[in-house]
C-alpha cells in the first residue's frame, strides 16, 4: 500500500467551535498520535483527504506534510456525519517506514458457490501484523463452485509476504451450507408453531381443570 501525499496544517485552536470553523472551510480536523510524542493536531484538505481514505480503505496510509516535515500516518478512526456522509474528524497513528503494525483487514468473498447453497461470511476481518507500508487493502476469498459443507478457515486465507496472521488459525471465515427450500422452511415453521401450540395448551388445560368446581354429590331425599 503506497502512502498518498497530503499537505497538512498544524493547528493551535481546539474545541467544538474551532472544529466547526474548520469544517465550514471544507477542511477536516485530525490528530496524529504515537511514538511517545505529544499528539499533533492538524487540519487537512477535505476532498483530497476523503479520496485518499476512500482509496486506501480501512487502513489508509497517508504521507502528511506537516509544515515541511513528512510523517507517515495510519488511519485508525474516521468520524463520519451520519446524514451528510462527510468526514468530520480523523485519528491517525504515526508510523515509520519498515515498522510493523497490527491491523484488521477486511475480507471480500468472490465467486459463485454450487447451486442451492448459502454462503455465510462468519467473520468479516482478519487481524494480522504487517509492515505499515505493505498493509493489504483486503483479503480475497473465492467460493467459486464450493459445495455445501465447505468451510474456509483463517489459516486457509493467503497472506502477502511479510505478513503474520494474529487471528486464531481455526477461526471460521466463510461457511457454505445447504440452502433450505421454501417448502422445507414452511414445514419447519409449521412444526415450530405446532410445538409452541402444544406447550401453551397443556398448561391451559391443567389450569382449567384446577379452576373447575368439584361436582356436588347428589342430594339424598
Amino acid at each position: 500500500m503506497s502512502a498518498e501525499k497530503i499537505t497538512a496544517e498544524q493547528r493551535t485552536e481546539f474545541g467544538k467551535g474551532a472544529a466547526r470553523r474548520i469544517r465550514r472551510d471544507n477542511k477536516i480536523p485530525a490528530v496524529v498520535y504515537g511514538h511517545g510524542h505529544d499528539p499533533v493536531h492538524v487540519t487537512l484538505p477535505g476532498h483530497a483527504t476523503m479520496m485518499a481514505i476512500k482509496h486506501g480503505g480501512a487502513n489508509a496510509l497517508l504521507d502528511l506534510d506537516i509544515d515541511g516535515t513528512s510523517q507517515l500516518a495510519l488511519t485508525k478512526h474516521v468520524q463520519v456525519d451520519p446524514i451528510r456522509r462527510v468526514i468530520e474528524h480523523v485519528d491517525f497513528i504515526a508510523v515509520k517506514s519498515g515498522e510493523k503494525v497490527t491491523v484488521d483487514v477486511p475480507i471480500h468473498v468472490v465467486g459463485d458457490a454450487a447451486a442451492e447453497t448459502l454462503v455465510v461470511n462468519e467473520n468479516t476481518t482478519l487481524q494480522i501484523e504487517a509492515e505499515a507500508t505493505h498493509i493489504p487493502e483486503f483479503f480475497e476469498v473465492s467460493v467459486e463452485g464450493a459445495e455445501a459443507g465447505t468451510q474456509i478457515l483463517a489459516k486457509d486465507v493467503e497472506l502477502p509476504a511479510g505478513s503474520t496472521l494474529l487471528s486464531d488459525e481455526e477461526l471460521l471465515v466463510v461457511n457454505v451450507t445447504q440452502q433450505i427450500s421454501a417448502e422445507a422452511l414452511e414445514a419447519e415453521l409449521e412444526e415450530a408453531e405446532a410445538e409452541v401450540g402444544i406447550v401453551h395448551e397443556e398448561p391451559e388445560a391443567e389450569a382449567a381443570a384446577e379452576e373447575a368446581p368439584a361436582e356436588e354429590p347428589a342430594s339424598e331425599e
